[in-house]
């Protein structure tokens, strides 16, 4: 929705706006390791090198969008936030794509295999890290309603139901990498060592991803509960 407040128009430029555009492209970044992890696992290597360089670009351009809300923030006297909450937020949401990246550039650099043991775990794992990530930008897409309502006691007991189920998730995303460490314990003597320590990163990462995901969360509370 289009911002009209007097508060709006009287000082300029909404940060609203742009932070959810930088999480939808963060999200985004995230969205793209399901088709890179698809193409890995069957050791095409070729596809996935080009699902890498669509991550990249995603993340660059979130990058961009970082720098350019940075500079144009308001001070916090023209916020109904502080300026270093919305900061805090800004660069939780940053890490989402810089993991996403990180994730395909460690598979990439090194051509991985995924044992076909794992990988229909491997994809339950990922695809419930990717639903964290979808959860952290739903709640995001509430910020604009909790600014136009000036942070209104019904938008925020909304908005806290939400970032209810993105913990519910994070924690689920949790359970599943308990069951990733616990499957590649199962099978990794039977696979050079230093591949399996590789694996053991990217199953962090993974989880890292999640976890930063959830932080987005944990900043919007800070921000409304202020």
């Amino acid at each position: 929705m289009t911002t009209n407040s007097p508060l709006s128009l009287l000082f300029g430029r909404s940060p609203v706006k742009p932070m959810q555009e930088h999480i939808s492209k963060a999200h985004a970044c995230t969205k793209a390791l399901e088709p890179f992890f698809q193409a890995a696992m069957k050791g095409d290597y070729v596809e996935a090198a080009k699902v890498r360089e669509d991550i990249t670009a995603l993340e660059s351009e979130a990058d961009k969008l970082k720098k350019d809300i940075r500079a144009h923030l308001p001070n916090s006297l023209f916020m109904p936030v502080p300026r270093s909450d919305l900061l805090e937020l800004l660069s939780m949401q940053d890490r989402i794509a810089n993991r996403a990246k990180d994730i395909s550039g460690i598979m990439m650099g090194r051509e991985m295999r995924i044992p076909e043991e794992i990988q229909p775990l491997m994809t339950k794992y990922l695809k419930a890290a990717i639903s964290t990530s979808k959860r952290a930008k739903t709640a995001l897409s509430e910020l604009d309603e909790l600014y136009e309502t000036g942070f209104g006691s019904k938008e925020i007991s909304f908005v806290t139901g939400l970032l209810g189920k993105l913990d519910a998730q994070e924690h689920k995303t949790d359970e599943f990498e308990i069951k990733m460490r616990r499957a590649l314990r199962d099978i990794e003597l039977n696979y050079p060592p230093i591949e399996m320590m590789f694996l053991y990163k990217v199953i962090e990462q993974i989880g890292d991803l999640a976890d930063v995901a959830q932080r987005v969360g944990s900043r919007l509370q800070i921000l409304i509960a202020r």
